[in-house]
């Protein structure tokens, strides 16, 4: 690893040895804290749109292994409209040890990662959403003790974390099935890649239209919002072609009796997720997003950390 911008990028083995690393420095944090394996590392946080987890998880992720962290937010840098992506990889790449991003697009991403002398991590653009699938497979993991051969069912529209969780399930033997409205697919050639993912790990990868069909057994369902930033024009269209798509009562109902319930935050209660199951007794919601931070942990002692660190 030379940069985490996507999981196509990693191999079965990878992705599967961060989640072990993850797991490990979760356990060290438990019993009181992280050996300092970053101490002296920097990392710059740029950030074309806000987010909650995002920074603290990563700003602490750093911290808890003895590093620091600075946040460049949207109006200091203007990436790409100040300053070029360029140049702004070149100068960061001059003062700092790694680079997170969390953009609109995911070609600035590349772009960032082509033009920086130190790794880049993707903290989320509109392709993919890596760290976030790496926390979310973690939670699986927590729940059922394995990943190979879970069946985890998202339910919603085909974005950066459906991208992401079809292709980390299929490096690591998850079933995994999207299902989604007419028209909000996800992208042919990320269910093309993870398809080639899946075929070597024993995994499938389904891609349809009924939510109930795609709930039924399954040991996980996920949700996410249907209008992410930069869609908010759609939101009433969004509303009415997403209906029948909330993961609510009905849909648990046809899950697993031991289903947990994911949802990446922030949610919409009563859209694609009712209260009643965000807050029940299915819900891994809180665990998932704790995870991020030591998944990230494991991302960042991978990426800045010395061999044997």
């Amino acid at each position: 690893m030379n940069h985490l911008l996507t999981l196509a990028d990693l191999s079965s083995a990878e992705t599967l040895n961060l989640l072990e690393s993850a797991r490990a420095l979760r356990s060290e944090w438990r019993r009181g804290g992280n050996r300092p394996a970053l101490e002296g590392k920097s990392l710059a946080m740029v950030f074309q749109k806000p987010s909650l987890r995002t920074r603290v998880s990563f700003e602490r992720a750093i911290q808890q292994l003895g590093g620091s962290a600075m946040y460049l937010s949207p109006q200091e840098i203007r990436l790409g409209e100040r300053e070029s992506v360029a140049d702004v990889a070149r100068v960061l790449s001059r003062y700092v040890d790694g680079i997170m991003a969390r953009v609109f697009s995911h070609a600035d991403i590349e772009e960032l990662a082509a033009f920086s002398s130190v790794p880049v991590v993707n903290g989320l653009s509109d392709l993919y959403h890596p760290c976030q699938a790496l926390a979310d497979y973690l939670t699986v993991w927590d729940r059922f003790d394995k990943l190979a051969g879970i069946r985890l069912a998202y339910i919603g529209d085909g974005n950066n974390v459906a991208h992401s969780l079809l292709l980390g399930g299929a490096k690591l033997g998850v079933n995994v099935v999207v299902a989604t409205p007419p028209g909000y697919e996800p992208n042919p050639e990320v269910v093309r890649v993870a398809r080639e993912a899946a075929a070597e790990t024993g995994a499938t990868i389904e891609i349809g239209h009924d939510p109930i069909a795609a709930a039924r057994g399954a040991d996980a369902l996920y949700a996410d919002v249907w209008t992410s930033m930069g869609q908010e024009a759609e939101t009433q269209e969004r509303l009415d072609r997403f209906k029948g798509y909330q993961i609510g009562t009905r849909l648990l109902a046809e899950a697993a009796p031991h289903a947990a319930v994911l949802h990446c935050l922030p949610a919409h209660r009563g859209e694609e997720i009712a209260a009643e199951v965000i807050d029940g007794p299915h819900s891994a919601v809180f665990d998932q997003a704790e995870n991020r931070m030591h998944a990230q942990k494991a991302v960042l002692l991978q990426l800045l950390g010395s061999p044997g660190a």
